[in-house]
């Protein structure tokens, strides 16, 4: 049966055309997906004939919540979702003065190998659908009472490694038919795929390119990252130098501090030589533990003093504020204890 929330409206219109429906019962059907109905049941402004023919040829995908942790510390909200395969991934809700953020997951695990993340252990299961992504950000914001109005694509997975479903979630979720979430409302993250962010910047989508830095040094970042085995640090930011020269947006690059690694000062003028000239970002992330590694969190003063440096040098350098450090909020933490738990 075909996943009808991975359809797009114009596609769900000829389908409906073939069946002698008229148009508008496409973009009928479209609204009742996007705002999280269930069943085909519930769509009550259709025929009975046309409910029953819709539940014979498609299925629609509603996830599960296997588990859900509240921070009481700042109203983060995590979700762990079971997907109709019995497989789970992560969404977090983040609150902010802005408006609420919901980072979501674009895999079943992750191929990438990065030293200091969880959702990397125990490899890549699978590829998320379209509509998997898009009932992450509706599921969180019925369930929580909470409007999202940002999306980070910064949870478990390597988005460019799913393009294809990728592209086609961000279409649904941008269609005002939907949810109508504006590319400027939504960030993705690479850790450097540069065939993908090529091919990304030649769409012009308006989106925020996040790219994990998380060090200059060619040597120490293919130890900890081993995409720059295949994409070297030079060969990275000449594609995000590509991107924004056709998009115009800005790059922000993610720098996990890891004590001994990547913190000294050393690092920092390394780092703003890199970047000169670059219309960047500088996110410093205080590195989350993972107990599977032996990678520590630089201290504080390591941080302010690596901030400082770049921005001396005339680059923007920020300290990432730490949500939801109660509820085990980075990535594949959650995922990972549910499955350890349950083996």
């Amino acid at each position: 049966m075909q996943d009808i929330k991975s359809m797009m409206l114009p596609e769900l219109t000829a389908a409906m055309a073939q069946w002698g429906e008229p148009a508008f019962r496409a973009k009928q059907i479209f609204t009742w997906l996007h705002r999280g109905a269930r069943s085909f049941d519930a769509m009550s402004n259709l025929s009975k004939a046309l409910r029953a023919r819709l539940a014979e040829e498609f299925v629609i995908t509603v996830p599960e919540i296997a588990r859900k942790q509240a921070s009481k510390l700042d109203g983060t909200i995590k979700y762990l979702w079971r997907l109709a395969d019995g497989n789970c991934v992560e969404t977090v809700l983040m609150q902010y003065h802005h408006g609420n953020t919901v980072c979501i997951s674009s895999e079943v695990g992750c191929a990438m190998g990065c030293a200091f993340c969880a959702s990397t252990l125990g490899g890549l299961v699978r590829r998320l659908q379209p509509s998997e992504m898009l009932d992450q950000v509706l599921f969180t914001q019925l369930d929580s009472g909470l409007p999202v109005s940002n999306i980070v694509l910064m949870g478990i997975g390597e988005p460019l490694d799913n393009y294809d479903n990728v592209r086609r979630f961000l279409t649904l979720v941008n269609a005002p038919e939907g949810m109508n979430i504006g590319m400027r409302h939504i960030s993705l993250s690479t850790c450097g795929l540069v065939d993908r962010i090529n091919r990304l910047a030649e769409e012009n989508l308006q989106l925020t390119l996040s790219v994990s830095l998380h060090c200059p040094d060619n040597q120490i970042r293919s130890t900890i990252m081993p995409v720059n085995r295949r994409y070297d640090v030079d060969k990275l930011l000449a594609a995000c130098k590509n991107y924004f020269d056709k998009t115009g947006r800005r790059i922000s690059f993610e720098y996990a501090m890891i004590y001994g690694v990547n913190d000294t000062p050393e690092m920092a003028r390394l780092l703003l030589k890199k970047l000169q000239g670059m219309s960047a970002h500088v996110n410093l992330i205080p590195l989350n533990h993972v107990e599977e590694s032996p990678l520590k969190p630089s201290s504080r003063k390591a941080v302010a003093e690596f901030q400082s440096i770049l921005e001396q040098g005339g680059i923007p350098a920020t300290v990432r504020r730490t949500l939801g450090s109660d509820i085990d909020a980075s990535c594949g933490q959650l995922r990972r204890k549910y499955d350890t738990n349950h083996i």
